[in-house]
């Protein structure tokens, strides 16, 4: 089959490389490269993740399986251990905070047990039954987490209310509380080493944007193209000037899609709906810092309107350039002007200095009540007109890497 996919961040890619061998391809990218979100630069030798920072890891053997086939793990490759910590009341402490609880004061402490002990007599309910986020964390950690820590951090990331977040959304990406690990935890004093990125891979040199240009290669790519033509006739898609496909796999903004997408919608489903989706850009600042061991610090409360710190320079050394400092990034929800960035990084540790910065305008998915429903719709209606969506925006999913390669496989295991 002669197949398009229009967008050409991790998901498009991936996706071509499963094709490639068995099909014609074309990808076609809007920007003046492919990459996507994790695509980087590099300003005055440093390696600038410009949104987020994208590192690679997976308990999916196939994606492993399939990742590596196109990487030499053990001589591209450094695996590194997570090492995050969060910023609370001017002390660093372990993540996730349920299991540092012992860092808080004795009134702090005295509080969150007694609420979790409480808690534990209730009668257990399912996590995906509760009717939104906000209920789901009170009534898992309690009241006193939910609103020094949890409550504030999310809100800085979403920039909602966590009533408004409904639960099927989060199912596969929340690790789940447990009672006795917690004060197990909290007794023992171990580190934790059970969550899906306790370590994770990164590329010796480049970042993600080594992983851009490997699984590019190859490839037919058309930059420049942003998409708004589609006509179909005799079964057959045109795309821009080009001809003759026989499917579409679109990784595009959903809310974006071109007229022809659509018009198959026209009647069927709430359009206004789709286009009204919620979504959080973030402002990146890449910054020199002292010297640490941290890969991410998240910081929940308002004194500041950054929430994480990201310590690129720590995934790997080379991301540090020439410069004797460590390198890191600091993220905003949202858009934040330069000249107020630099007043917010005097208020984080590290003796922050900027390098360079970036504004992304659509980074973080936000679901409503029938957001899921919505985009289940829309995959029925356009697979049966052979068009795909695949993605974190044409599917409203906020996939990692390792899931945006896993859906891909879904995907293109249907076409045989």
């Amino acid at each position: 089959m002669k197949i398009a996919i229009i967008g050409t961040g991790i998901s498009g890619l991936s996706t071509a490389n499963l094709l490639k061998d068995n099909h014609q391809v074309v990808l076609f990218e809007k920007q003046n490269r492919q990459g996507g979100l994790i695509k980087c630069d590099v300003v005055d030798t440093v390696l600038f993740h410009k949104v987020g920072g994208h590192v690679f890891n997976s308990r999916n053997q196939k994606v492993l399986d399939w990742f590596w086939s196109y990487f030499d793990r053990d001589n591209e490759f450094l695996k590194v251990k997570r090492n995050s910590k969060i910023l609370f009341r001017d002390k660093i402490i372990g993540y996730p905070i349920e299991n540092y609880i012992y860092n808080l004061d004795k009134n702090t402490v005295s509080q969150i047990i007694k609420e979790l002990a409480v808690l534990q007599k209730k009668e257990s309910i399912p996590p995906f039954d509760y009717p939104d986020f906000e209920e789901f964390l009170k009534n898992n950690f309690g009241e006193t987490l939910y609103k020094i820590y949890f409550q504030p951090y999310n809100k800085k990331i979403w920039r909602t209310d966590l009533s408004t977040v409904p639960m099927p959304w989060l199912e596969g990406k929340l690790p789940m509380p447990d009672f006795e690990e917690i004060v197990i935890s909290n007794i023992v004093r171990e580190e934790e080493d059970q969550m899906v990125h306790s370590t994770f891979f990164y590329p010796k040199t480049g970042g993600s944007q080594f992983i851009v240009d490997r699984l590019s290669s190859g490839l037919d790519i058309r930059v420049d193209s942003d998409i708004y033509y589609i006509f179909r006739e005799d079964d057959k898609y045109t795309i821009g000037n080009e001809s003759g496909f026989d499917k579409i796999i679109y990784c595009g903004d959903i809310r974006k899609m071109p007229g022809y997408m659509e018009k198959m919608l026209d009647g069927e489903l709430d359009i206004d709906k789709i286009k009204a989706f919620r979504s959080n850009g973030t402002s990146n600042l890449l910054c020199e810092t002292d010297g640490n061991d941290y890969s991410w610090l998240y910081i929940p409360e308002e004194f500041t309107r950054a929430h994480r710190i990201i310590y690129t320079g720590n995934f790997s050394p080379a991301n540090n350039g020439s410069h004797k400092r460590k390198t890191c990034v600091v993220e905003f929800s949202g858009k934040t002007e330069y000249e107020d960035m630099l007043q917010e990084i005097k208020k984080l540790p590290g003796n922050l200095s900027p390098i360079a910065y970036n504004y992304e305008a659509n980074s973080y998915v936000i679901h409503d009540k029938d957001t899921k429903q919505l985009i289940t719709k829309a995959k029925n209606i356009f697979e049966k007109e052979n068009i795909y969506l695949l993605g974190r925006f044409a599917e409203w999913e906020y996939y990692n890497m390792d899931k945006c390669i896993e859906a891909a496989m879904n995907m293109v295991e249907t076409f045989k």
